[in-house]
């Protein structure tokens, strides 16, 4: 079997590559990824020194603690949102997502 792939309207192929993973030691919290992304597929979390995953809603701490996070990571909430069009990587100044095609 081989990769999905779709026929667009003016008969050119597209190749939809859905979000597998972020890499967390790269990512800087910018948000960037979260503002283009209509599908819900991703949350921001704060880290605590000791690693701990602290929700972070519409930009500050649950409880509007910024000292309770060391730093804001996004993560992956609800991946099967994902619709495969890949712009969260594409604005991504680091670089840190990673997708793939879907097997067929």
């Amino acid at each position: 079997m081989g990769v999905v792939t779709i026929s667009l309207p003016d008969g050119r192929s597209w190749t939809p590559k859905f979000v597998q993973e972020i890499a967390e030691e790269k990512c800087i919290g910018c948000g960037r990824c979260f503002r283009v992304c209509g599908r819900d597929v991703l949350q921001m979390v704060g880290l605590t020194e000791d690693g701990e995953r602290v929700p972070v809603i519409n930009g500050a701490a649950e409880d509007d603690d910024d000292d309770e996070y060391e730093r804001k990571i996004m993560t992956i909430a609800n991946q099967l949102n994902c619709v495969g069009c890949e712009a969260c990587a594409k604005i991504c100044p680091k670089k840190c997502y990673t997708h793939a095609p879907m097997e067929g």
